[in-house]
């Protein structure tokens, strides 16, 4: 099946309950059991029964398969937050001392968990550019991950998945891609080398603005066993599960980050529309990206524009299209400001991947508490906006954006 049929028809759609084209939304909390054994085998995973929604919910797990499915992953595990599915990807596989290798220009919300980790006594190391040559000096016998993003938010820098993933395999390392801003239908990272992925749901995959929510899938092939992860010493007798096993049954279970029912129910609706809107958002934002950059003192960035770094990457990894984020800088902070309040259809608010344009100021929103260094590797400037293009005609955006900047 290609990518929008498998999304409905796929192996893992169907089996609900009453014959329905849906999972039902369970919210109960509990799972009653025929027997006292029952409850037991379900409590030590000896049996596939639900017993407890924080552990497992037949929602969640439904949305669960098809996600894995959708990027031809082997198991996936849903999270309350795309930070959530952030933290609990990295915590599973690492301990104090431990080290990772980032890109520098990822998430303002990821650069913030470093600091975090490093209070935990797991130390980040950050790379000019995520290529080979500047990996290779960086990974030492301590490095378990390299972690990077796919397509670079709000840098827009493409990760050149095979390359970094054989970089990360010659030193014993794992490669964890944050593939929020590409969507499985752009690409699909486990299938070019990664080994684990992760997702903020609530952007492209709910689509709406609707649900909040993460995912972590893992690829199923990885050498968790080789010793070079003591983290997951108590399961490597599971061989390439060893990763979502322990996620499953110990780490996301302990740290009580679930998606919930209802969230994943809607995020199941969004997914399902995820490739028709994924073409049109694309399409818009190379269009708005053309226009804005015939506009007088406004610097664009956009992977498919001629000169944009990525091109080729691009085209190999991403099926030609460039995403669904245009970024440009306005010459000063007050012209962005003055551009961002003369938008008529944009919406003013700071997260991405929905429906409908939404446009911020990263500098003053989620890139407000990293410093100046770690913004400008991320792309961040006092005079940059961030747009989040959606699926309005885009010539309506397109006469949005020329008069607020003319106005501005």
């Amino acid at each position: 099946m290609e990518f929008n049929t498998s999304l409905l028809h796929g192996r893992a759609v169907g089996g609900y309950a009453n014959h329905s084209t849906l999972p039902h939304i369970s919210q109960a909390v509990e799972y009653q059991f025929e027997t006292a054994e029952d409850a037991g085998k379900a409590f030590h995973h000896q049996s596939p029964a639900y017993a407890y929604s924080r552990v497992a919910n037949p929602t969640v797990s439904a949305l669960e398969r098809r996600l894995a499915e959708a990027e031809g992953g082997a198991g996936a595990y849903a999270c309350a937050s795309g930070m959530s599915a952030v933290t609990l990807s990295l915590l599973n596989i690492l301990k104090a001392g431990d080290e990772i290798v980032s890109s520098g220009g990822v998430y303002g919300g990821t650069l913030d968990l470093y600091a975090d980790l490093e209070l935990l006594g797991i130390h980040t190391v950050f790379a000019d550019s995520m290529t080979p040559e500047a990996l290779e000096p960086l990974i030492t016998d301590r490095t378990r991950v390299v972690f990077g993003e796919l397509i670079g938010n709000p840098s827009l820098r493409i990760l050149d998945v095979p390359a970094v993933s054989e970089a990360a395999h010659r030193h014993g390392a794992a490669l964890i891609v944050d593939a929020t801003t590409a969507s499985p239908y752009l690409a699909k990272p486990l299938t070019m080398g990664a080994d684990v992925v992760v997702h903020s749901t609530t952007k492209y995959i709910s689509g709406s603005g609707q649900a909040v929510g993460g995912v972590i899938v893992e690829s199923g092939h990885a050498d968790w066993g080789s010793g070079r992860f003591p983290a997951l010493a108590k399961f490597r007798k599971y061989g390439p599960m060893a990763y979502m096993i322990r996620l499953r049954t110990d780490l996301g279970e302990n740290f009580g980050g679930c998606m919930s029912a209802s969230h994943a129910y809607l995020t199941t609706l969004g997914l399902e529309t995820l490739g028709v809107r994924m073409e049109r958002i694309c399409r818009n934002a190379e269009a708005l990206a053309q226009a804005l950059n015939q506009l007088p003192g406004i610097e664009v960035n956009y992977p498919t524009l001629p000169g944009a770094p990525d091109r080729e990457l691009v085209r190999g990894e991403l099926h030609g299209l460039g995403g669904g984020i245009v970024t440009f800088r306005a010459g000063s902070r007050e012209r962005a400001f003055a551009i961002i309040n003369h938008l008529q259809y944009a919406i003013r608010a700071t997260s991405l991947g929905d429906v409908r344009t939404l446009v911020i100021h990263p500098a003053t929103t989620f890139f407000a508490n990293t410093s100046k260094e770690q913004n400008a590797a991320a792309g961040v400037y006092d005079d940059s906006v961030r747009v989040s293009v959606g699926i309005e005609d885009v010539n309506d955006l397109i006469e949005d954006f020329t008069q607020a900047v003319e106005n501005a």
